[in-house]
Formats: C-alpha cells, structure tokens, sequence
C-alpha cells in the first residue's frame, strides 16, 4: 500500500519497528555467533540484517517484495531475525489471506535451510517448533488487526452510505414542500386572481358607472389585489420557514369563501349539512375543492350560477359537490383538477369530474369521515 506522506502516528509507529528489529537482530546475532560459522558468514549476516532493519522504513510500500528479500537473508542470518517477523506482520496487516499463507510457507522453508546452514546440531526440532509458533503468532495478529481495520471502514461505509439516504431524504423532503407550495399558490392566487379578473371585466363592461362607482370599483379591486400579495407573502414566507408552518384554510373558513366570492358578483348557493368536527385534514381538502371549483367556474363560466353541497356525518364519510352550467368547449391544461385528485387521495377519497346529462359541469369528491 504505497503511501504518498507519512502521518506523525506513522512517524512515530515506524520508529519503533526500527528500534525493536535492530535490538532483537543483536540479540539474535549474539546468540549465534557461537554457531560454527566462518567469520565472513558472520559479517554477512550482520550486515545483510542491518541492511533489512532499514528497509523496514519502506515496509508499506513494499511488504511482499521486502518479506521475500528477508526470506532469502534467514536462510544464514541471525540479525534479520526480528525484522522477518515484523514483515510477515506487515504483509499480513496489508495484504490477502493467500499472500500472508505463501509468505509464511516461503519463510517456514527458508528456515529449514537456516538450520542446516548455521549447522544447528543441537535441537534443531526445538528451534524449528519456536520459530513457526513465532510465525504463526505474528501471522495471526497480523490478520486480527487486519479483519478489524476492515470491520471499521465498512462500519464508516455504512454512516456515510446513511449520511447519503438521510441527505437524498431531506432533499425530497424539501421537494415535496415545494410541491405543496406549489398547490397552495395555485389554490390560494388562482382563486384570488379569478375574482380579480370577475371585478376588471364587469367595470370594462359598465361604462355609464358614476365616478363614485368606479372608485368604489377599484377600491374593491385594490383590497383583492392587496388580498392575493397578502396569499403570496405567506405561501412564499414558508420557503424560510418549516414545511410544518404552511398556511393552512380550515373547514370552518368555507362560509367566509362563498361570501368573499358573492361580493365579487359570482352568485352562489352554499347547502352546508355536516354537523360535528371534521378531522383536519378532511376538513382542509374539502375547503380546497370548493375553492377549486369556484376558481374553475369563473374562468369557464363567468356569471353563471354555481351550486355547491357539503354534507355527510361521522362513519358516512363526507360529500362535496360544486355544479354550473358548462359552455361548449373549456379550457385549460386541468393541472388544478389533477392537484385536487392527489389531495382527494391522499385522504383516501376519491374525486370525479365531468359533463352532466343537463350540460353542467360537476365536481364531485368523496373524503372519508371515521
């Protein structure tokens, strides 16, 4: 695992792989001067140890190639003996089960040879049990450390795969509050601006009003006017706001609609019968189909009269019902009609729409009412 820059830990770990390979290579190098060996073997075995200890300092960038190099020095060298075992751990911590098993084997062989090379006659059974407990020992730290450096990082995958599908959460999250201020401007203005447009055209078409009456006219239009900034400061004023905080209409503002859009000229007949509280979110959907309705028949119908029915009871469920006369061709793209489908559903009601047999236009939805 080649490493570009050293961390002080690595500084620091390094150096005390060093200090213990160079002192446990002397004391072996002690030991087996003893052995029947010929001064110039012995020189080479301090040497060619000493030389290992100090590519130690490389072992991470190369610890196959480097524990093979000190296969080859044990084969005559007391003083390696240290640095081959923090190879061997080294290859272990870094590498695959297979290379760690034939780093093993290459080094269990080299030591056979080392026996009969230091001419070990006594014991040579002894050294050679020892020697692979030691292999086996580091070899199986070696990969302990490993199997938990990998446990960790699949553990750090895992928080960041979770950071991931929380911010991908919140980022839809914010989505679907865009979408409902969505719905909520084009409930909110759309109503708003159709009365805007009933009070413009009815003051176009008057063209004998007294200045009184158009000043009564557009100080009407300037209020509603004034109404629908007011809509869209709010709608907007969530976007800095929790989604939680949207403004919302309730159930007990419907007669409040139907009186704002008979001052706009728009006549209307209300039959209310739903006696007892409506859960909020039924009472809130009902509201918004009802404005719906009365928004699609000024644009389509303007004039003509609009009928709506609220009624139901608790366990019945609750109906709605908004009806005028249709004209032959209507227009629209009928985004506001799908909206209010996706309301109806969300409530587990139902919404349908359509020309009647007598050539109105009816709104129709179902909300259950537990």
């Amino acid at each position: 695992m080649a490493e570009s820059r050293r961390s002080r830990r690595d500084w620091v770990v390094d150096s005390v792989v060093f200090v213990v390979a160079i002192l446990s290579g002397l004391l072996l190098y002690s030991d087996g001067e003893k052995d029947p060996i010929s001064p110039s073997l012995l020189a080479v075995d301090f040497y060619a140890g000493t030389a290992l200890c100090l590519a130690l300092w490389f072992r991470r960038r190369w610890p196959v190639q480097l524990a093979l190099i000190s296969a080859v020095i044990n084969t005559f060298s007391d003083m390696a003996g240290g640095a081959s075992l923090l190879l061997i751990l080294t290859v272990a911590v870094y590498r695959p089960l297979r290379t760690t098993l034939l780093i093993f084997v290459v080094n269990a062989v080299s030591l056979l040879i080392y026996i009969d090379v230091r001419d070990k006659a006594d014991g040579p059974a002894a050294i050679l049990v020892a020697a692979v407990s030691l292999y086996v020992a580091v070899a199986g730290w070696g990969l302990y450390i490993r199997s938990r450096r990998q446990l960790l990082q699949t553990l750090r995958d895992r928080a960041d795969r979770a950071e991931t599908v929380a911010r991908l959460e919140a980022e839809q999250a914010q989505l679907r509050a865009r979408e409902e201020i969505a719905r909520e401007m084009h409930d909110v203005l759309g109503h708003r601006l159709s009365l805007l447009s009933v009070y413009a055209g009815a003051l176009a078409y008057w063209p004998d009003a007294s200045t009184d009456q158009v000043a009564e006219a557009a100080e009407v239009i300037r209020a509603r006017a004034h109404e629908a900034l007011q809509d869209l400061r709010e709608v907007i004023g969530v976007l800095r706001a929790p989604v939680g905080e949207l403004p919302q209409p309730a159930f007990a503002d419907l007669p409040a609609l139907i009186e704002g859009s008979r001052d706009a000229g728009i006549p209307v007949d209300l039959v209310l019968d739903a006696p007892g509280p409506l859960p909020e979110h039924v009472g809130r959907t009902a509201y918004r189909i009802v404005q719906e309705g009365l928004t699609n028949a000024v644009k389509h119908a303007p004039g003509e009269q609009v009928t709506i029915s609220v009624s139901g009871a608790p366990g019945n469920g609750l109906s709605v019902e908004v009806r005028n006369p249709a004209p032959n061709r209507r227009r629209g793209d009928g985004q506001g009609l799908k909206g209010l489908a996706e309301r109806a559903a969300l409530v587990e009601g139902r919404l349908e729409h359509g020309r009647t047999a007598e050539g109105d236009f009816r709104l129709f939805a179902w909300l259950p009412w537990p």
